[in-house]
Parts: structure tokens; C-alpha cells; sequence
């Protein structure tokens, strides 16, 4: 069967570090209808991403590969994390979250992270799953971060 796969791309060589990916994914995953009056004091506004930087002070875009084997859904034992076999797109019910952390521990890329308010929740990237592009792709004005869309065949 074919599916459609989604992946986020990242080319660190075209990252400025001007976060606009960062703004708009706090602002996707907030109350506020549009960047003038995004709260950034508040601690509900949290970002799915981040902008790192490496050895030589050049910025780095961390973002959600929803890996092909991830490591997340493969230690959560309650069932929060699962991945969408159609789409590829790595998912999390809070609904099912027995708060163990052992996502957070087990992502390679030290991406996932817990609520900053209540401590009980993992903030994980959904890639705007409701919308044509994810805002943080949408959003990049040097084209650093990218979604890649293939077909896949799985048996």
C-alpha cells in the first residue's frame, strides 16, 4: 500500500537564527490571534522547536524528524506516542500520558520536553497536521526548513 510520508528537512547552512520558525510554532500552539499579541512571558506559550547552536556559534534548527523506528513511541508504555502508518507523522495523546518521561529520554535528538506548567505533559511537534505546511516551514524566510513530502510503499 501507498502512503504519503511527511518529514521536516533542515538545512543549517541557510539558518540565520532570526527564530521566526520558533515565533510562529508558540504562536500555533497558543491563544493569541496573531504575533503582536503573542504573550512570550507566558509559560503555556511554548515552542515545539528550537534554535541551538553549534560549535562555532552558527545556528542549528531542532526540530521533530517523526523518525521511521522512533525511539519515543518504541519506550512509551502507556500508548501516548504512536505513528501514523499513512502519514509517518509522530503523534501524542495526553490523554493517554502516564507522565514516565521515557520519550524525553529516549529522543536522539533531545527534542521532547515537558510542559513547563504542569510538569505532567510532553510538548511534541504535531507538524500542524490540521494545515497545508507546518507554521515553522511556513514561516522560515531562508527556506532552512523544508517539508518533504514522498510516497511510500509498505506491505
Amino acid at each position: 500500500m501507498w502512503y504519503h510520508m511527511h518529514r521536516i528537512l533542515i538545512d543549517k547552512e541557510l539558518c540565520k537564527g532570526c527564530k521566526s520558525c520558533v515565533l510562529a510554532c508558540m504562536l500555533r500552539h497558543s491563544d493569541a490571534k496573531d504575533m503582536y499579541t503573542l504573550d512570550l512571558d507566558n509559560i503555556d506559550t511554548e515552542a515545539r522547536g528550537h534554535i541551538e547552536f553549534d560549535k562555532d556559534n552558527k545556528p542549528v534548527p531542532i526540530f521533530c524528524r517523526h523518525c521511521d523506528e522512533p525511539e519515543c513511541v518504541m519506550t512509551c508504555m502507556s500508548g501516548a506516542m504512536s505513528k501514523d502508518k499513512e502519514s509517518g507523522i509522530v503523534s501524542y495523546d495526553s490523554t493517554k500520558c502516564g507522565s514516565c518521561y521515557m520519550c524525553v529520554m529516549s529522543c536522539p535528538y533531545g527534542l521532547l520536553k515537558v510542559d513547563d506548567r504542569t510538569k505532567q505533559y510532553i510538548l511534541k511537534c504535531d507538524l500542524c497536521k490540521d494545515e497545508e505546511y507546518p507554521r515553522c516551514v511556513a514561516n522560515c524566510p531562508t527556506g532552512a526548513i523544508q517539508l518533504q513530502k514522498e510516497e511510500v510503499y509498505v506491505e
